[in-house]
Formats: structure tokens, C-alpha cells, sequence
């Protein structure tokens, strides 16, 4: 679409995913085997027509950066099409961001450069489907100064989001960032209207409020908290419910912002007929693969008194991962792992480059890259064991195994 510059907010710390957040930005986390957070963002602006895409980066972006220059380096500069990644440039003074308004107020001149009419800005740490084209129609033709992507969420957690209330032309009447009372939706009292962090903004209203807010010192410079209900009482804002791009309904909208919803959602992946379809060939999700071979699934000696057979069922397995005489159940293993004879993988996701050693057992977990199961191991049938070694336990008792823990 022309006139629009896309503005990804990828520099959140992800605290609450740690230990899989000590070395890498959230939006760099793993998900679905070969794909990353980002990836998700990023193909949802490519398949609505996007092609001038910048992602303004902060905390432990080094392989942030890498995974975007190998895999979102395909666009054509000398078409004007680009997805930039821009560090923080502490132009205007030495802070770093301090909120998502200030993150973008700090890199205001670059973006004045491409003098866009509308600017989309987007969180690049939600896994989803959305065509944004519908949405920036949808401000373009109600002459809204701000739209906002909003979604029904249950009101018992609705205190995490931005909670707003509409009129029934779905003009924004309230806008309440985490508030502890969330507002119900007038027809269903079990469901709040929440923001999903994604704006459109008329560019040169964007760049005077951006301005303003700077300058006020009791502003947190942040969209949900300040920008929004300011703009409400003043402006026209406009909300834009969220249709689902696989059902046309409002469904599948994931902050993976904890470890046990990034469980989650990923272990959605590997049943029958999983929420978030990966095997849309209209609405591809796109990412960079590495030159490996195919998986391999080796042995079937099913004689004998400890049989082995490398066998996979209800599983994603990506390219290089080998299977030798272990069984794979209800498991995501990335590329390049290898789980030995007699072993056994349940219920778990497996990062690039893990080795199951032989006999070992993996059960309800989460391995970092490059971890070292030894022989004989077991990790995640005991929470006491495991915490007493170091490991991450999740509050329903996953097991994460960070890149540096060591058995």
C-alpha cells in the first residue's frame, strides 16, 4: 500500500520468558520449529501489501538482527520496498527508549524522511493472522485520526490490556490502560474490548502529539497509557475488531508473554487441526531456513528385549533433525536435532541443535538451543529435581532449560 510506513516495536526485554529471553529480544524466541515471533509481524505485512517496514530494536537484538538479515533481505531498495532494522540512535538525547511513544518520537527524523501520510505501528512479539489493509481502509474511510486493532478478551484477564469502550460506530468513547476494573462489553458481561497494540496514525498528527508528549514530564511516553486517552477526549479514534484471516472471526491472537502461554501455543501446533493454520499456501508465513537435509527416522528393530524404532507421531520436525531408534510424541524439534537410540521426547519442544542422549527421557519441557541431554537423563517428570539443578519450572510445571544450564 502507498503512503504507509509500517513501524515494528521489537525491543521488549520479555522478562517473564526467561531463560529464553537471556541471549536473545523476545521477538527473536523459536516458535513452531523453524519460524521466530517475528516472523509472524513481518508476513502478516508482506501478505497485506507492505513493503516499507522498519523494526526499531533495543535489548539483546544481535540475533534479532541476524535471523532478519538472512531470512527478510528479499525486498527490492531500488523499488522503494525494504525491511530495515534501526538500532537505537539516541539522536535527540542519551536515553534509551522509555516507552513505546518514545521509541518512536526518538527515530522521528528518519521517519519523516520517507514522508509517509499514514503510519501503521505494530507489536513484534503477537502471534496472529491479519490482513492490515483492511484496517488502514477502514481509518482512511472513517477519517479517524487514530485507529486502534482491538479484540475481545476475557474480562477475568483483561486487566493486562488497554481496555476501551465504543459507541456502535465503533468509535473509541473510553480508553483505560490496565485498568483493575476492566469495562465489560455491553452484550457479553464475561468479555472486555482490549487493544492489540496496533495503530494507525495520520503521520503528521502522529508527529505533533509525538512532539507534545516529549516535552511533558509526567507523560511514561507510552501509546496505551498517554497518546490513546488523550487523543480520545479531543479526536476522533476509531476501533477495529479483529477478524481472524483463516475464519473471519475473532479468534486466534496469542501474547506469548509467558512461558506457560508460549507452551501453549505452540503445543497447539501439533494437533489435528490446530487454531493457527501454518499450511496456508494464501497467507504464507515466511522465514529463513538453513541449508539442511531432510529429517531422518531411523531403525525399526522391533524384536528383542529393548526395541528400536525412530518413529515421530502428532510432531513437527524440521530439517537436520535425525530421530535414531527414539520415540517422538506430541513434540516440536527444530532443525538440526538429534535424539538417540531408546530415548524419549514427550510433550516438549526442542530448540536448534539439542541432542537427546540415549535412554534419556524429555517430558513436559523446553530446551534451549544447543542443550546437552547426557545419556540416561530425565528431565521434567520430577519439578523438585529439576528445580534443585537450576531449571526453570513453570507455574504448571513445564521445565525450561536454559542455553547455559548444565545437567
Amino acid at each position: 500500500m502507498k503512503g504507509v510506513l509500517t513501524l515494528v516495536l521489537a525491543g521488549g526485554k520479555g522478562t517473564r520468558l526467561e531463560p529464553l529471553t537471556r541471549d536473545r529480544a523476545k521477538p527473536a524466541v523459536p516458535f513452531g520449529g523453524m519460524y521466530r515471533i517475528i516472523d509472524f509481524t513481518l508476513s502478516n505485512c508482506i501478505n497485506s501489501g507492505l513493503r516499507q517496514i522498519i523494526l526499531l530494536t533495543q535489548y539483546k537484538a544481535a540475533s534479532l538482527h541476524r535471523h532478519v538479515s538472512r531470512g527478510w533481505r528479499f525486498l527490492s531498495h531500488e523499488l522503494d520496498e525494504f525491511v530495515d532494522v534501526l538500532p537505537p540512535q539516541q539522536r535527540l538525547d542519551e536515553h534509551w527508549y522509555r516507552g513505546t511513544a518514545d521509541a518512536v518520537y526518538q527515530n522521528i527524523y528518519t521517519i519523516e524522511r520517507y514522508a509517509p501520510r499514514y503510519v501503521l505501528i505494530l507489536a513484534g512479539d503477537h502471534i496472529y493472522k491479519m490482513d492490515y489493509s483492511e484496517m488502514i481502509r477502514t481509518h482512511i474511510d472513517s477519517g479517524a485520526r487514530i485507529t486502534v486493532g482491538c479484540i475481545p478478551v476475557p474480562r477475568e484477564t483483561a486487566h493486562q490490556f488497554g481496555i476501551m469502550r465504543v459507541d456502535p460506530s465503533f468509535r473509541i468513547t473510553q480508553f483505560r490502560e490496565k485498568p483493575s476494573d476492566p469495562d465489560p462489553l455491553p452484550d457479553n458481561p464475561a468479555m472486555s474490548l482490549a487493544s492489540m497494540g496496533i495503530y494507525v496514525f495520520d503521520a503528521r498528527y502522529l508527529f505533533e502529539v509525538l512532539c507534545q508528549d516529549a516535552t511533558d514530564r509526567s507523560s511514561a511516553h507510552d501509546f496505551g497509557k498517554n497518546i490513546i486517552p488523550a487523543a480520545v477526549d479531543s479526536e476522533h479514534v476509531q476501533a477495529f475488531p479483529f477478524r481472524d484471516r483463516n475464519t473471519g472471526s475473532t479468534l486466534y491472537w496469542r501474547d506469548v508473554g509467558t512461558l506457560d502461554a508460549y507452551y501453549e501455543a505452540n503445543m497447539d501446533l501439533v494437533s489435528v487441526n490446530p487454531l493457527l493454520n501454518l499450511y496456508d499456501q494464501d497467507w504464507p508465513i515466511r522465514t529463513y531456513i538453513p541449508p539442511l537435509p531432510p529429517p531422518k527416522f531411523v531403525w525399526s528393530e522391533r524384536s528383542g528385549p529393548q526395541p528400536r524404532v525412530g518413529e515421530a507421531h502428532d510432531s513437527l520436525v524440521c530439517p537436520g533433525t535425525i530421530v535414531s531408534g527414539a520415540r517422538v510424541s506430541r513434540s516440536i524439534l527444530s532443525f538440526g536435532v538429534r535424539v538417540n537410540s531408546w530415548a524419549l521426547v514427550e510433550d516438549s519442544i526442542l530448540y536448534p541443535g539439542v541432542n537427546v542422549g540415549r535412554h534419556a527421557r524429555v517430558r513436559r519441557a523446553i530446551l534451549d538451543r544447543g542443550v546437552q541431554v547426557p545419556p540416561g537423563a530425565v528431565v521434567g517428570e520430577d519439578p523438585e529435581e529439576d528445580r534443585r539443578r537450576g531449571f526453570t519450572v513453570t507455574e504448571s510445571g513445564i521445565t525450561v532449560v536454559g542455553r547455559y544450564d548444565r545437567f
